[in-house]
Formats: structure tokens, C-alpha cells, sequence
């Protein structure tokens, strides 16, 4: 893609490598450039870096957490953990329904719908954000508490805002259907491997084991989000969607002397004068501070230290230590730039994850497509024998499927299994005779309501179920939507769906030229047949209705 004129927004672009990738898409001219980071400070600090190098492009900037729903984008974690509220509010935003509204009220959402980015670059340490909010430690305190008596509805939303799967399921899923909405062309994401590139055996491991259990959950949810995106990417109006994985450290920043700090605040020294007891050193309830066991100084720590950025701050030793040849070595931010602009502009690096994935996956092949129709054949000809027709067991689902699949079967027994005939039906008389087919055929009726299907009768009013319906109406939700979800629908304008949709079909297959016209188009036995075959139709209506079409093979 042509970066010059574009809108570009890079999250995390005040971070090590994005104002280094916002440098190098500087050089190329967009007209505008959107950073995002989490603080104010982060975002001021980097346009101070940025405005000299901006030209012609038009700079401006977010801050707030993309993770959460806009109304708390300025809130710390620990204000949304203690306000039952905000609490309330995220939970209602991770475990709550997908839709329109889930992405506007997201702050990456909402962000993105704003702006309407051509490109968007995101730099954000995701996993590290999801997976070191210590769903372990919160496991042991919530069952300690459970050991003591009924948990409290705090503690387990507590518990629940710990976990590492619904934030990036719902992350993804809003960015995606943000950027479908305003028609982005390129979604790069510079991920992490969690180890730097290095195996189980990581010695570096942030003060913790070696290695944590919660940095394997952050190697974890990288993979995750890594898998995530290559689903994206076989989504059809979805962003050409790549990621770059770093497997090294990432250095460096800047080299300076002075105070050392963590997290933008100043570590502060402290001594300890009074030798106690390892006993009484680590009791519960040993008194620490001024004059006890240990002292604040006032002062801050400092020396001589390199900035890695989100990384963190490493002396000369530390650093030498961690990029030794052999350990975890480095990658400079720059490199990681180079390669992120030229995929963005469409010359393979070799170092696109995404594209690695699909050239290495096993995808469909001639063979089965061959045994495909074996297997098909065969089963026809056991039903022909006196199989009976099984039509749907509800095991591969979802219902909309084992629907669709009675459904079509019902026309397929009416109109004499040909498609012509259902493209023609006349809608108030097929619901009584659809009707009078479910009434009458036992084995029919019973194999739905055991698919755990409701059958909605032609009056639209009642319905026929068994021990348990999948999908059961919501409150106050309107009987054409529950049905469409999931039950068998006999009523007049259902059948006037499958008419037109059957004769929008056939237009489909007599605008074709045939075989001899070439293979342009997925011809199929049964277009030329012109029979109704209850999984094709659903097939048909899965890829083009729903938009389920798979791109890639």
C-alpha cells in the first residue's frame, strides 16, 4: 500500500518501537499520523519527538487504556477494580453480547471509527497487559477466601477481571469489525513471543521463577493473538492483517546517568541497620519502615543505565548479561521499523508470522475432495436402502444450521426434491402443507425437537419443542429473530425467504457459461442437477447470506 496521502494511527507510538516505526512512516509522508498511548505524558513525549520530523503530515494523538470501554479509558486498573461500577461496566464489555454497540462504547473502537485510519500499526505489549495480571495469585486468594466461607460477588469479579482470554477475544473482535466498518486496508501488529526468542529455559524472568507460570501465560496469549489474527486474515472484508514477533530484546532507547526509574517513578533507596532473626524477619505481621527492621533513605536510586523502553531500565552489567551472545541477544527498534513499513507496503520480509502460518498450514486437499463424493454417495445409497433420511444430529451445528437443514428438507419432500419447484411455491399454501408434513411424519417431527429445535408453527403464535430447545427466547426479543437463530420456521414469510433465495440460486447458475465457459466460478453437481440437497443450500447460504465464505485455501 501507498503510505504518501494515507491515515495512519500506530498504537503504542510513543513506546521504543513505535516512534521508531512513526519515524520511518514519516519519511513517506502521510497526511496524518494519529500516536495513541496510554498516558498523557507518553503521548506529549512523543510528538516533542515527532513535530521535528512531521513536515506536511498532520500530527495528533489518544491516550487512555485501548483495553477498556471508552467511559473508563482514563481510569487506573486499580480505580476499576475497587468501583464496583466501572468493575461492573468492563465485565459487562468482555462477557456481554459481540455487536455495533460493543464497538462503539470500546475505546479502540471508538477510537478507530473516529479517526477512520487507512493503516493502523499496533505496537501495544498486549500480552504482557493480559497475562501479568496474575490469574494464579488470584486463584489462591479466591480460594482461601472460598475455605473461608461464601465468596463475595467482589472477589469473584475481582477473579474474573484477572483472566487473559475475554479481554483479547474482545479486543480482537472490536478492532476488526472497526476497521471493516471504516474500510481499512492494513492492520500490522508487532507481537512478542514472551521469552525474547529463547525456550523454557529463560533465565530472564522479571525477578520471578525461571520460567513463571505467568510468563508462560504471556508466551500463551501471544500465541493466541497470533492465531487470532490469522483468522482475520482469512475474513473476508477484513484489513490485509500481518505481524511481526520480535524474538529478541528490544534496545535501545537512550543511555544515561542519574535517577533510576520504574514505570516512570523513581525507585527509592532503602537501608536496613538492625539484624534480625530469619524467623522474625519474615513473620507474618513483622513491622517494617522507619526504625524497624528496614528504612526509607529519601533518596532515589541512581546510575549509569540504559532505557529499553517498555522493557525497562538495565545497568551496563544487566545489559551485557541479557544480550550476550548465546542468551537473548538484541534486535534494535529500527530494524523492527524497516521491516513493518516495507510489509505495510507490500514487499515480503520474510518475517510476516501471518504469512508464515499460511504457507505452513495444511489446507484442503484433492484427495479428499475426491473421497468427498465417496463418502456422500455412500451415505445417500445406506439411505436409500432403508437408513431413513437423519438430515441433522445437532452435533456440528450451530442451530441456525440444523435449521437451515430441516428446513430445506421439508422442501425437498414438497416440491419433489426439485429447485425450480421451490423457486416457484406460493408461500400461504406451502406453510399448510409444511404443517400437515410435520404433523403427520413422526420420524421427522421427532428427529428436530431432539435436535433441540423449537418448531414455530404457521400462526406464529405456538410452537412444538422437546426436552431442551438451544435457543430459547430472550426477553423482549422478537419472534422473527429467535427464529431465524435457531427454529424451525413453518410460517408463510419464512417460505417466501427460501422462494426468492431459491430462485435468486438458479439466476446465479443459468448466468454461468458451464463448464465449457471455463473455471471461473465453483461449479457443483448439483447446479447442473438442479435438486435440492438440504447441506448444499446451507452451504450456500453460510458462505454468501452469512458471509462465511472462506478466502484462503
Amino acid at each position: 500500500m501507498d503510505i504518501q496521502g494515507s491515515r495512519v494511527m500506530i498504537l503504542g507510538g510513543s513506546g521504543l518501537v513505535g516512534l521508531a516505526i512513526a519515524r520511518e512512516v514519516l519519511r513517506l509522508r502521510p497526511a496524518r499520523l494519529v500516536i495513541a498511548a496510554l498516558t498523557e505524558d507518553e503521548v506529549r513525549e512523543g510528538l516533542e519527538v515527532l513535530r521535528p520530523l512531521a513536515g506536511d503530515t498532520t500530527l495528533d494523538s489518544e491516550w487512555g487504556n485501548l483495553f477498556t470501554p471508552a467511559a473508563l479509558k482514563h481510569a487506573g486498573r486499580d480505580t476499576v477494580l475497587d468501583d464496583p461500577q466501572a468493575r461492573g461496566l468492563m465485565l459487562d464489555a468482555l462477557f456481554g453480547p459481540l455487536g455495533a454497540e460493543a464497538v462503539e462504547r470500546d475505546t479502540l473502537g471508538e477510537m478507530i471509527l473516529r479517526h477512520r485510519p487507512d493503516i493502523v500499526v499496533d505496537c501495544v505489549n498486549t500480552a504482557t497487559a493480559f497475562a501479568y495480571q496474575n490469574v494464579f495469585k488470584s486463584v489462591s486468594g479466591l480460594r482461601e477466601a472460598a475455605r473461608n466461607g461464601p465468596v463475595d460477588q467482589d472477589t469473584i469479579e475481582k477473579h474474573l477481571m484477572t483472566l487473559g482470554l475475554p479481554p483479547l477475544i474482545h479486543h480482537t473482535w472490536v478492532a476488526m469489525n472497526a476497521m471493516m466498518t471504516v474500510g481499512t486496508k492494513v492492520f500490522l501488529k508487532v507481537g512478542t513471543a514472551g521469552t525474547g526468542g529463547m525456550g523454557l529455559n529463560i533465565p530472564f524472568t522479571h525477578s520471578e521463577d525461571r520460567p513463571s507460570r505467568q510468563l508462560l501465560a504471556k508466551s500463551s496469549v501471544a500465541g493466541a493473538q497470533t492465531l487470532l489474527l490469522y483468522l482475520m486474515a482469512r475474513t473476508p472484508g477484513a484489513p490485509a492483517v500481518k505481524e511481526i514477533k520480535p524474538t529478541a530484546a528490544i534496545s535501545w532507547k537512550t543511555i544515561r546517568g542519574g535517577t533510576v526509574q520504574h514505570r516512570g517513578v523513581p525507585i527509592e533507596r532503602v537501608d536496613s541497620v538492625t539484624p534480625a532473626p530469619v524467623a522474625d524477619a519474615f513473620a507474618a505481621g513483622a513491622e517494617f519502615g522507619r526504625g524497624s527492621l528496614w528504612r526509607e533513605t529519601g533518596e532515589p536510586l541512581t546510575g549509569v543505565h540504559l532505557d529499553a523502553g517498555e522493557n525497562g531500565q538495565f545497568s551496563p552489567d544487566e545489559f551485557e548479561a541479557l544480550t550476550a551472545l548465546g542468551l537473548m541477544e538484541f534486535i534494535t527498534p529500527e530494524e523492527i521499523a524497516v521491516d513493518a513499513v516495507r510489509e505495510i507496503q507490500g514487499f515480503p520480509t520474510g518475517h510476516d508470522v501471518v504469512a508464515a502460518l499460511d504457507a505452513s498450514t495444511s489446507g484442503p486437499t484433492y484427495r479428499a475432495g475426491v473421497l468427498r463424493e465417496t463418502a456422500l454417495r455412500r451415505m445417500e445409497q445406506m439411505e436409500a436402502d432403508g437408513g431413513g433420511r437423519a438430515v441433522a444430529f445437532e452435533m456440528l451445528g450451530p442451530p441456525r444450521l440444523t435449521k437451515l437443514l430441516y428446513e430445506a428438507e421439508i422442501l425437498r419432500r414438497l416440491c419433489g426434491g426439485r429447485l425450480d419447484a421451490a423457486a416457484t411455491l406460493e408461500p400461504g399454501n406451502f406453510c399448510q402443507q409444511a404443517d400437515s408434513l410435520v404433523s403427520a411424519d413422526g420420524d421427522l417431527r421427532t428427529r428436530m425437537l431432539t435436535a433441540k429445535l423449537a418448531v414455530l408453527l404457521p400462526d406464529g403464535e405456538r410452537v412444538l419443542r422437546g426436552r431442551k430447545v438451544e435457543i430459547e427466547p430472550a426477553p423482549g426479543e422478537p419472534v422473527n429473530q429467535t427464529a431465524r437463530k435457531g427454529w424451525v420456521d413453518l410460517r408463510a414469510e419464512n417460505w417466501a425467504v427460501w422462494r426468492d433465495r431459491i430462485a435468486a440460486i438458479l439466476r446465479e447458475i443459468d448466468s454461468q457459461p458451464g463448464a465449457e465457459g471455463g473455471s471461473g466460478w465453483d461449479m457443483q453437481p448439483w447446479h447442473h442437477e438442479r435438486v435440492i440437497r438440504p447441506g448444499a443450500l446451507a452451504a450456500w447460504i453460510f458462505r454468501y447470506e452469512d458471509r462465511g465464505e472462506r478466502i484462503k485455501r
